[in-house]
């Protein structure tokens, strides 16, 4: 599924396994499909692969019905902005990608590291891998944002408008990898460089709010020259983890979780009474992991994610 726009799902079809002759025959071709009746209220979303009746040759005003969604390797999801709707109700976002690309600019807008934090938890409910690009380094220095996320081991690329990409290229190469980042950051700008001809469309910061208008209304799935894909993402504002469990963000650190083993019932690994006090001050654990998990754990909470 390379997109999806109010109830007509875009799907690229790959010729059929068989003779050389048969395949030559046949072509990749985009199809249109509208979801069957008996799949019910079962969301379909960018990344997913699905089987496909009826018209599938792809030609003008013709439609496919997509009858089934095969079993997803993951799933990036949110929950509803955590300040606005606390249902608590999961928000697909993409399935089936194997990297997230967290899009920050180093300057205009500012970066937010509190997004990036939460957005980081949601990588990890997903158990798929992060890369942080950082943007607009002919603006600012990445130093500071690249040292706040040094003792989590997420690896990071620098870039700038006009200048070489050869680095991110090379962490995208054949890999399905879905970016993310709120309004502003460059993304689409960086997402018009890597495809030549995906025309995604690109707007200035406000200067007096300093954030982006949503260039970018739905996610779209877009093959790489060199092999891969990129699904480009709408501009986020907030990133809602309600779904995810406190349980889910400690996975994420191996080296802290047998200091919880003697925390009271109920810990939420904040402070006062966490047993991981007493576990990193013994020397078992390095003090800025136990600081980036908490970090992590208080952007669970309900405080605005424009909060830095």
């Amino acid at each position: 599924m390379v997109a999806v726009d109010r109830g007509r799902y875009t799907t690229l079809v790959e010729p059929e396994r068989g003779s050389a002759k048969k395949r030559r025959q046949q072509q990749r071709r985009l199809v249109v499909a509208m979801k069957a009746r008996e799949l019910g209220r079962k969301g379909i979303v960018v990344g997913d692969r699905v089987a496909l009746v009826g018209d599938v040759s792809g030609h003008p005003d013709t439609l496919a019905r997509v009858v089934r969604v095969e079993p997803r390797t993951s799933m990036l999801r949110r929950s509803a902005d955590d300040t606005e709707d606390t249902d608590g109700i999961e928000r697909p976002v993409v399935a089936n990608a194997d990297q997230l690309v967290i899009v920050t600019a180093l300057a205009d807008p500012p970066p937010r590291p509190r997004m990036i934090d939460r957005i980081l938890v949601a990588a990890f409910d997903a158990e798929i891998d992060t890369l942080l690009c950082l943007t607009k380094s002919d603006l600012a220095p990445p130093d500071d944002l690249v040292a706040l996320y040094e003792p989590l081991g997420v690896q990071h690329v620098v870039v700038h408008k006009g200048g070489p990409l050869e680095e991110l290229r090379d962490r995208l190469a054949g890999r399905i990898s879905v970016m993310v980042g709120h309004s502003g950051v460059g993304k689409s700008t960086l997402v018009n460089a890597l495809v030549p001809d995906a025309n995604r469309a690109v707007a200035q910061v406000n200067a007096v709010t300093g954030r982006g208008r949503h260039t970018s209304t739905s996610a779209v799935a877009l093959e790489l020259p060199a092999g891969g894909w990129i699904i480009d993402t709408p501009g986020v504002r907030s990133f809602g983890l309600a779904h995810v469990s406190v349980e889910t963000v400690l996975a994420a650190f191996p080296d802290l979780v047998e200091g919880t083993v003697t925390c009271p019932k109920g810990c939420t690994h904040l402070g006062e009474g966490c047993a991981l006090d007493a576990w990193v001050a013994a020397g078992n654990a390095d003090p800025t992991r136990l600081e980036s998990l908490r970090r992590l754990l208080a952007s669970r909470e309900g405080t605005p994610d424009d909060t830095t």
